[in-house]
């Protein structure tokens, strides 16, 4: 059930410790605690006692990859025209889901290059967390056929935590259950994430955060593996965000194990045509707390006895297998992943795909000493709209040359509202040849004031470049040109009012329409020369005028602002005894101006 990000605690831990993990924890250890809710009250959610106990994570899928290639399924099909895949048939991954998991390490690579996801590991916790989605049990968009639900996180044998969605997601009115294909707590989901947003992401491009949609629950899984400032192709970074998703060592050493599995090569399958595991670890051994179908409770796919229990991992997991065979580590050695992304095409079986490049020793780190601020230290932009310059550092070695492939990280603190591309609110970026790393585009939040921006090197010890950033208040919307949208003479009869909008004008600026616009409205002489608000004939009706006051005319009309299309309807207009042409002058602050005449007759028979 991890990504809500359950924290599993040795038995016996003292209640200080679990406190402070359930409320630090996304599930149980990384997201603010659930919270408490009822489907038809108004109260607002309440965290559970601080001292709940916890015994870690629910159950999830133990098998490991296959010792041997079994002959792939029958559903294993020839892909965009190509030559048919063969290859062990845990390697195949259902058609949607494996789409899902690419589209989430694009989008994540252009907004966090710096953290590096491989979608095959997001396949390793998809296998792990749902046997990909229940064998690939989608419809077209994504969407589970039916809800993915863990155990009900009652406090037997898992955390305790009361319902924080009304059911709206897991069904459950007394308390929350993981979710969706990637199995996220609805409280982490909905507010479990940075600065209390929640995890959740649209990965789909349908307006909508959908924990059982297998693109959302990709990004968000992603996202959160990405956070903190976490490079994935470290052992240390990759080690912490699984164990972030469920701290178990078994958990850890199985995630990884189908993450190297996965990067030897994979095919796709027709969705619903995936293989389901079937053994089952976790808090609830392979008894209890499996994922349930539907919502009622039934359990699926529970293993009937304990399952693997494979030794606990080594502190970098599994060394990567041969195809169709498990990690084993090298004796006397800890095993170990190799990390980041696999290049080139997946190899077909029984051989190694040419264009697959064979994967590298890490290199020497670079040779960096510090970091130096290029261009401007302060950077600044009005509430809402984008930075124009963006953050740049150099990194530099001891001689002063420029060091290539460092990665950089630009954090900016949450308060400010401002953020990166994707909601971000840190970035990694690597230095070019020329050693320079810029921050991409940074947009203005609404809130305004002053903030910093650090750069540091990430896994260096180098000091940190400050930047420092406002946000201004968005100057007043402008207009250099007022029109009225119809050219109909304006007439009435003395002691009646004018019909109701039959003044509306459009305001402009530089030729585009200006929404928002104040516009201050003058019943004026007709001096030419210097006209002056006038005491005789139209006006209208003072706003706050009350009681006897009510109707009490007033012959100039402030407040009045454009709309969205940058058009104004003028307020009913009311006439006196007094007959003539007058005049109505609406003015900007920006010198824009509109005279309207104001005919008004004398009564029939008069």
């Amino acid at each position: 059930m991890a990504a809500t990000f359950r924290r599993r605690l040795g038995r016996g831990a003292a209640s200080t410790a679990v406190a402070a993990l359930v409320c630090a924890a996304l599930t149980a250890s990384q997201a603010p605690a659930a919270t408490e809710s009822t489907a038809a009250g108004e109260r607002k959610p309440a965290p559970p006692p601080a001292d709940t106990p916890i015994d870690g994570g629910s159950a999830y899928y133990t098998d490991l990859p296959p010792l041997k290639s079994p002959v792939p399924p029958s559903g294993s099909h020839r892909p965009k025209g190509g030559p048919v895949v063969t290859g062990p048939a845990q390697a195949g991954i259902p058609a949607t889901v494996l789409a899902a998991y690419k589209k989430a390490e694009s989008r994540i690579d252009g907004s966090d290059p710096g953290c590096r996801l491989p979608w095959q590991l997001l396949a390793g916790i998809g296998k792990v967390e749902s046997g990909q989605a229940r064998g690939g049990a989608v419809d077209a968009e994504g969407t589970t056929l039916q809800p993915i639900l863990g155990p009900q996180l009652n406090g037997h044998g898992f955390a305790r935590i009361t319902d924080t969605d009304g059911g709206r997601y897991d069904g459950d009115l007394t308390h929350d259950r993981a979710v969706g294909p990637m199995q996220f707590i609805p409280s982490t989901w909905s507010s479990g994430g940075p600065d209390g947003t929640g995890w959740g992401a649209d990965g789909n491009g349908d307006g909508k955060k959908d924990p059982h949609n297998v693109f959302d629950a990709a990004l968000a899984a992603g996202r959160y593996l990405c956070a903190a400032g976490r490079d994935l192709s470290t052992h240390q970074d990759l080690d912490r965000a699984i164990l972030g998703y469920n701290d178990s060592g078994e958990y850890l050493r199985t995630v990884l194990s189908w993450y190297a599995f996965y990067r030897t090569g994979t095919y796709e399958v027709p969705d619903g045509k995936g293989v389901l595991p079937v053994q089952r670890g976790g808090a609830g051994g392979g008894h209890g707390g499996g994922r349930t179908e539907g919502r009622t409770g039934k359990d699926h796919g529970r293993g009937t006895g304990a399952g693997h229990h494979p030794a606990e991992p080594k502190p970098h997991g599994p060394a990567e297998p041969e195809p169709g065979k498990p990690a084993e580590p090298e004796p006397g050695k800890p095993a170990e992943p190799k990390p980041g992304k696999p290049g080139g095409t997946d190899p077909a079986p029984g051989g190694k795909d040419p264009q697959k490049p064979t994967p590298k020793p890490p290199t020497e780190p670079a040779p960096l000493a510090t970091l130096v601020r290029v261009g401007d230290k302060d950077v600044s932009a009005p509430a809402g709209t984008d930075f124009t310059a963006s953050p740049r550092v150099r990194a530099e070695d001891a001689a002063g040359k420029p060091v290539a492939g460092a990665p950089v990280r630009f954090t900016l603190p949450a308060p400010s509202g401002a953020r990166f591309p994707d909601g971000a609110t840190a970035v990694t970026v690597t230095t070019g040849k020329d050693g320079l790393a810029t921050a991409p585009t940074l947009h203005a939040g609404d809130k305004t004031g002053a903030f910093t921006i650090r750069a540091t090197a990430v896994g260096r010890t180098v000091s940190a470049v400050a930047f420092d950033a406002t946000v201004k208040a968005a100057p007043a919307p402008k207009a250099d040109k007022l029109v009225r949208t119809a050219d109909k003479e304006l007439t009435t009869t003395a002691g009646q009012a004018f019909a109701a909008g039959a003044v509306e004008i459009k305001a402009t600026y530089q030729g585009k329409l200006a929404a928002g616009v104040p516009v201050t409205a003058t019943m004026v002489t007709d001096d030419p020369d210097k006209p002056v608000e006038n005491d005789k004939g139209p006006y209208f009706e003072d706003p706050e005028a009350t009681g006897a006051d009510k109707g009490k005319p007033v012959r100039t009309r402030t407040g009045l602002t454009t709309d969205a299309d940058g058009l104004l309807k003028l307020p009913k207009i009311c006439t006196d005894t007094r007959t003539g042409t007058f005049l109505l002058r609406l003015t900007t602050a920006d010198g824009a101006v509109l005279t309207v005449e104001l005919k008004v007759t004398a009564p029939v028979g008069a």
